[in-house]
């Protein structure tokens, strides 16, 4: 497990790491005005299906029904199973892309939008036909995935960050003047990076002998499966990114640089959500799968409290980090030229505060849906999530008004944990024990060594802003890394002395990894 995630991992770091830097380019281009807010929330949607498909409802409805066929009727039925799926998915994108454009092309024709309004429109007709790219992309990295690759379909993401950074600084000079019409550069670079994504999975699949032929899917039993299963997976895997847009939407109302502000956050946030949660989730689905499919229940159990364990250790340090040292990370990565100020920085670090304590929460929402989705049950995680939406809408629209954009953190959070309790119970009466002893028993210590890390690099960092401040570049990275390694270091030594299992056995494969190195 940690072989694979990890190197999923590093590939996710990888791409998030370059995200990150797209998100750097975008605040120093845009700043967190009107400008930054419509081409967020028109890049929101079709993005939604990146996050839908690329990292959840597709790939956990796909990859079961993949790995079965391989197993029951040889390659030839699984490649044939792949194309149908794919050929219903060129169909089914294609009449909804041609919906939606013209649709929005009709609302701008009749109706007088205000300035912002029409902007996040016009965008949105820009960049919606990359959902088409994105479901091709999908698929193919399902198909990696349930074949035992995960370094290159996560790289993918990379070349959709390269291609998103090039838009600004190479298209960007030619589209106007204006900011309003130098930002379509960005939306066409959105649809170059998902071709490129797409692009970017084929030499893999050709060498493992995929071959792209038409099937038709209207009566095809793999798509009917994959399309019932993928309906309620939609909303049961990716509650918390249908959460954003849900949020995002009523934010773009309810005042000027909420949505870019709370966009800042939620990117921050996706770094070790992306790395550590995402990357276990997708290695669990074919894993668990296999083990369903065989009814090892107890290897099941197994390594599902594994997968928890190690996702514990890691995004407990995370989120505290993230939420005590908001402010100079923020700092560090956004506040640069007379875009994004220091009052940007306040209002983004402040929305990152409300979001990073729901970390662990979200990222354990994805291992326990895939382990519903394992066992072919995709009802119940959409029944649940269902039920946690509509708390998290009503919520985040109550907060909003006094708190800006930490409402719709502090929304997130709260219903992700309920979304947590509520897949655990009835995972439990599904499997009739879930054995998840031993992991109750490592919280205690692991929750006050995060308290712990938690005070020293709160501490450290306000006595590195007395002593030596934030003017100069090298400072403001000194003002993150400096508390934030002591802090994650002294965390680690105490699961260490704790004799936390996740933690020995992460260092022990790192010492192994060390050893090869040398």
């Amino acid at each position: 497990m940690l072989k694979a995630s990890g190197a999923m991992a590093a590939a996710t770091l990888t791409s998030r790491v370059l995200g990150m830097v797209r998100e750097m380019v975008y605040y120093h281009f845009m700043g967190i005005g009107w400008v930054n807010d419509a081409f967020q929330y028109a890049f929101t949607i079709p993005n939604l299906f990146r996050r839908l498909l690329g990292e959840g409802a597709l790939t956990a409805a796909f990859i079961p029904i993949f790995k079965e066929k391989e197993k029951t009727h040889g390659e030839i039925e699984m490649w044939r199973a792949a194309n149908a799926v794919i050929s219903g998915l060129i169909i089914a994108a294609s009449v909804v892309i041609a919906v939606v454009m013209i649709g929005i092309s009709l609302a701008l024709e009749v109706h007088q939008f205000s300035e912002s309004r029409e902007l996040t429109l016009r965008l949105l007709r820009v960049m919606f036909p990359y959902m088409l790219l994105v479901c091709l992309a999908a698929a193919m990295m399902g198909m990696l995935n349930a074949r035992g690759h995960f370094f290159i379909p996560a790289m993918g993401a990379t070349m959709l960050n390269i291609v998103m950074i090039s838009s600004v600084y190479f298209l960007a000079p030619h589209m106007g003047h204006e900011l309003s019409q130098q930002v379509f550069a960005l939306a066409i670079g959105v649809l170059a990076a998902g071709a490129a994504q797409a692009a970017f999975q084929m030499p893999t699949l050709w060498r493992d002998g995929f071959r792209y032929r038409w099937v038709a899917p209207w009566k095809n039993e793999t798509v009917q499966r994959v399309v019932r299963q993928m309906i309620p997976g939609t909303i049961g895997v990716a509650a918390f990114q249908i959460n954003v847009a849900l949020v995002q939407g009523v934010g773009l109302f309810a005042g000027a640089g909420i949505v870019s502000s709370f966009n800042g956050a939620v990117r921050l946030m996706e770094l070790p959500q992306g790395m550590f949660g995402i990357s276990l989730a997708t290695y669990l689905l074919p894993t668990l799968s296999g083990l369903a499919t065989d009814k090892n229940y107890p290897e099941f159990r197994t390594t599902l409290k594994h997968g928890l364990a190690s996702l514990m250790f890691l995004n407990l340090i995370a989120s505290v980090l993230l939420v005590v040292l908001a402010e100079p990370i923020v700092r560090l990565l956004f506040e640069h030229g007379d875009k994004f100020t220091a009052v940007a920085t306040a209002r983004v670090s402040f929305a990152l505060m409300c979001l990073a304590p729901g970390l662990v929460a979200f990222s354990t929402v994805n291992i326990l849906a895939r382990a519903f989705y394992a066992l072919g049950d995709t009802k119940t995680p959409m029944k649940i999530s269902l039920f946690c939406l509509t708390i998290n809408f009503t919520a985040a629209c109550i907060l909003m008004k006094p708190l800006q954009e930490g409402g719709p953190g502090i929304a997130n959070t709260f219903t992700s944990l309920i979304n947590v309790g509520l897949l655990l119970f009835v995972l439990r009466k599904k499997l009739g024990k879930l054995e998840m002893q031993s992991l109750r028993e490592t919280l205690r210590p692991l929750l006050l060594a995060t308290i712990l890390a938690g005070v020293i690099a709160w501490g450290g960092w306000n006595f590195w802003e007395l002593t030596l401040g934030h003017a100069t570049i090298a400072l403001k990275i000194g003002a993150v890394f400096v508390p934030a390694g002591i802090a994650g270091t002294i965390y680690w030594l105490i699961a260490l002395l704790c004799k936390i299992p996740a933690a020995n056995e992460m260092t022990e494969f790192a010492l192994t990894k060390f050893k090869r190195f040398k």
